[in-house]
């Protein structure tokens, strides 16, 4: 199986856009993928900071990599979840990658905060452990790049994780979540910082090959607290009807954000209409006192 633009031995065959290509040009392949995505939807400049959430998993690593690599003012947050040897692991991939390719990855402990970390805390206060830790990281991560003067926030959901996304709020039809579901998400708020996904229309198995082929070490395991998670259910649903009909994914998520998405912006307005200082922190929320300050309350309350 030969590369489609020379003569060496194809890495991958790419059916969504019929290609076969050599490590050189899958490498040169995705890079301009990203390029072009950040471009077409303007995600960011070259004078912009930005900050990447990472977990420690490929996609965040490959975030920061590339963002470097194209020439961008890029810096890694790694959130300490807490989350037993899960969190071990990850935090490891991270730190070794930070010194591996010399790109700045800062540390974040939620023990510092809660004084225990999210398993505990959602055994504690009898909630789903991953609602939990989507509000927390969500909130530490605008917060860390607000105050230290990061202009953009980035995140490397793929395309895979999008899809399940959009498929799960399409069959329910979550309206408000489907407004805010997009490549980027402008800053409306001082306190809330511009949000972008430069990976999300690179799909889960390009970005695995990507790092594979760039020698970047990730973890592979899933985390614990995710398991029997529905995304992952709509995921294999999705695989399927992609391996009998390549491109399916990127034809339903670019139409979405082409032709769909402009049918729930009223429900985007008002939302951030809706938007106001929390009573606690400052930080904007829907209501008086922000999901994150009443988890820190509730926590605190009942370790007494």
């Amino acid at each position: 199986m030969k590369c489609k633009f020379c003569d060496k031995q194809a890495v991958i065959k790419l059916r969504a856009y019929n290609l076969k290509l050599c490590h050189e040009h899958f490498v040169e392949f995705i890079e301009k993928r990203v390029e072009k995505t950040i471009k077409k939807y303007k995600l960011f400049k070259k004078n912009d900071r930005i900050l990447v959430g990472v977990s420690g998993g490929k996609d965040s690593l490959n975030t920061v990599y590339i963002l470097n690599k194209l020439g961008y003012k890029t810096e890694g947050l790694y959130i300490d979840l807490g989350i037993g040897t899960y969190s071990e692991h990850s935090k490891e991939k991270a730190i070794n990658f930070s010194e591996k390719f010399g790109m700045s990855i800062h540390i974040y402990e939620v023990k510092k905060d809660f004084g225990m970390g999210i398993t505990e805390i959602a055994r504690l206060l009898r909630r789903k452990p991953c609602s939990v830790c989507g509000v927390i990281k969500r909130y530490i991560l605008n917060k860390f790049a607000h105050e230290n003067g990061f202009t953009v926030l980035a995140t490397g959901h793929n395309l895979d994780d999008e899809t399940a996304t959009l498929f799960s709020n399409v069959l329910s039809w979550q309206e408000g979540y489907l407004a805010r579901q997009d490549i980027l998400l402008p800053q409306k708020q001082e306190k809330l910082v511009k949000k972008v996904k430069p990976l999300a229309l690179i799909s889960e198995r390009e970005s695995a090959a990507y790092a594979i082929l760039n020698g970047i070490d990730y973890i592979h395991e899933e985390c614990p607290n995710a398991q029997g998670a529905t995304s992952i259910f709509y995921k294999s649903i999705l695989n399927q009807i992609e391996t009998k009909q390549p491109s399916t994914k990127l034809r339903f998520y670019l139409d979405f954000i082409r032709r769909g998405k402009k049918f729930f912006e009223s429900s985007l307005q008002e939302r951030e209409e809706q938007l106001k200082p929390c009573e606690v922190c400052g930080y904007p929320t829907t209501r008086k006192v922000c999901q994150y300050c009443s988890i820190k309350n509730e926590v605190q309350k009942r370790r007494g």
